[in-house]
């Protein structure tokens, strides 16, 4: 037991020792200390102009010192017995000649002996001599790396030398450019002169009192015509404009037909526009797709849509080419003169038309020749019984071409006369009733095409067009044609257009040859606030068939309202009435409907 205590106390004593040695290492690893590359000045980027610039002043410095050295045994021996040495002038004739001895051996500048005479003139003392321009670079030089060896960094010391270096410099020819940097840039900063790298010029401050440059867009900006219109998506070289619509409609009539039923149809429709952005030549594809289901009510289920697409072309020879190509599918009106009863869908028309025309202006006259192909095809219609009843019969193509020969009165109008001929030709020779159904197309109208930018332009056009049946038991579909694409502003926010076709319907409808069609529509847009818009329709169709006094009377109208909430969405809706009345019985109905939804922009 008592050999164990001392044991113990010997092992305290040496674990508190043990205690004691290891804060003293951490307090020393605490202690700040400056790093050697802080103490030895490397720190920064080195450039290659510093580490010149530093080699030649240490070589400046070893020269001085060497030529001090061999110097100082022969000034000392100078100032103590050998007299000064006498002052050359760098070119003759600068001091006139002294041929005094005494004069010879001394100099100009000595201080006359005294003398014990007191009416001896004493002269005035002579200045004392200033220091030699290079004298003056050496002793700044010495004292700035003193400065650096000794870490001293005052800036009035400083901005003396800098001036005095700038003295040296312009009157001394030895000192090189990359010398000059490497000082220049020790003495403006007082740092260290190998921390100057080769972006150092790039990191200067700026100069308060240089002039600013004023922003490229001014605080002004010029509001936006429409804020709330489209954007567009960039698709290659083409903007690209989408709209969605998605809505409900509740009809009185949703198949617009003389039995039609009440019901609630989800409607959606597709609208885009693509516009090329090329430099000289031009492109324009334009489309849209309707789809309608039921919600509630009469069985709806049906889809129709469009895309058409326009190429302008710049040629030689002042002359332009304009190609156009389409597509459309739209399922057969209930209403149509062609419609077929007791069917649970009405078969569905598709239509592929094409067309090249080529323009020229010589002088004041303009002349344009345009071919058109248009080929309908139809498809088979369900029967309620559940078979199904072909339209093949009805299936054609029409061949045309239009010459076109105009005069420039003015920019803004130009009268214009054109003569149309065409063929129809029916994929089957005779249709189901036996009838020969081809025929030959003729037309001549006048017109007259307004461009006055945007406040009015378009163009509009009256004449007489007729279709001859090849089977002599039909007679011809003909009547008068007239044609309007027109625009008119009044005022910046408003627009108004009218449109205008002359259509002529064929049919297999046997002892019948078809019919013409006038249809007209008037439309206007106004925006009534930045994002509330307001848009209305009038439409007339006129039906004349031929062979008979048979005619319908189309009558609608339609107003609507879309209210923005932002850029890219907004609320609409819009009611529409439609009326047709006909001399022929079991074709009169009525149709009104609401529609309400949300519209989608980009």
């Amino acid at each position: 037991m008592t050999g164990a205590q001392p044991e113990t106390k010997r092992g305290r004593t040496g674990k508190a020792i043990s205690t004691l040695l290891l804060a003293a290492s951490v307090l020393a690893l605490l202690r700040p200390m400056p790093l050697q590359a802080q103490e030895t000045e490397l720190r920064g980027e080195v450039s290659e102009s510093a580490i010149l610039s530093d080699q030649q002043r240490k070589v400046r410095q070893m020269s001085r010192a060497r030529a001090q050295d061999q110097n100082a045994p022969e000034t000392a021996a100078a100032d103590t017995s050998a007299p000064a040495d006498t002052y050359a002038p760098a070119s003759p004739g600068a001091v006139p000649d002294d041929t005094d001895a005494t004069a010879a051996n001394g100099s100009i500048f000595d201080q006359p002996a005294a003398t014990d005479d007191p009416f001896a003139d004493t002269p005035a003392p002579v200045k004392p001599r200033r220091t030699s321009t290079a004298r003056q670079r050496v002793d700044a030089t010495d004292k700035k790396a003193d400065d650096k060896d000794t870490g001293k960094k005052n800036k009035t010391k400083v901005a003396d030398r800098k001036k005095t270096k700038q003295q040296t410099d312009a009157t001394t020819t030895g000192a090189t450019a990359s010398d000059d940097a490497g000082i220049a840039a020790g003495d403006e900063d007082g740092a260290n002169r190998r921390a100057v790298t080769i972006d150092s010029v790039d990191r200067r401050k700026l100069d308060p009192g240089a002039e600013r440059t004023q922003s490229i867009e001014s605080q002004n900006k010029k509001p936006e015509d429409d804020p709330f219109a489209a954007t567009g998506i960039k698709v290659g070289t083409f903007v690209f404009k989408p709209t969605l619509e998605q809505g409900l409609t509740a009809s009185s009539n949703a198949d617009a037909s003389s039995g039609g039923r009440s019901a609630v149809l989800s409607e959606t429709a597709l609208r885009f526009t693509a516009a090329s952005d090329w430099r000289e030549n031009s492109a324009v594809i334009d489309g849209y797709g309707i789809f309608r289901n039921t919600v509630a009510g009469q069985k709806i289920n049906d889809a129709q849509g469009r895309i058409e697409g326009q190429l302008n072309v710049d040629l030689d020879n002042e002359l332009r080419a304009i190609a156009k190509l389409g597509y459309e599918a739209v399922p057969e009106s209930a209403s149509s003169p062609d419609a077929i009863a007791g069917v649970t869908s009405q078969p569905l028309r598709q239509t592929v038309d094409g067309s090249l025309g080529i323009e020229k202006d010589v002088g004041k006259m303009r002349y344009a020749l345009t071919g058109a192909i248009t080929h309908d095809f139809f498809g088979d219609a369900n029967l309620s019984d559940g078979t199904t009843l072909s339209q093949k019969d009805r299936d054609s193509t029409l061949y045309s071409a239009t010459l076109r020969t105009g005069y420039e009165i003015s920019p803004a109008i130009t009268p214009f006369a054109e003569v149309e001929a065409g063929r129809r030709i029916y994929d089957q020779r005779l249709d189901s009733n036996l009838y020969e159904r081809s025929s030959t197309r003729l037309g001549a109208r006048a017109g007259l095409e307004l461009d006055m930018d945007d406040k009015l332009s378009g163009e509009f056009s009256v004449g007489w067009l007729r279709e001859a049946i090849d089977d002599d038991r039909l007679p011809a579909n003909a009547g008068p044609y007239v044609n309007a694409d027109l625009k008119w502003s009044p005022e910046r926010g408003t627009i108004v257009g009218l449109t205008g076709r002359t259509t002529i319907e064929s049919t297999t409808t046997a002892g019948e040859s078809g019919d013409v069609l006038y249809s007209g529509r008037l439309t206007g847009e106004r925006q009534i606030r930045a994002n509330l818009t307001a848009n209305s329709a009038l439409g007339l169709d006129w039906r004349d068939y031929t062979g008979s006094d048979g005619h319908d009377l189309i009558v609608s109208a339609e107003a609507g309202l879309t209210w923005w909430l932002n850029r890219y969405a907004g609320l609409t809706t819009r009611v529409r009435t439609e009326k047709l009345t006909s001399n022929l019985p079991g074709r009169d109905y009525v149709a009104n409907s609401v529609f309400l939804g949300l519209k989608v922009q980009r």
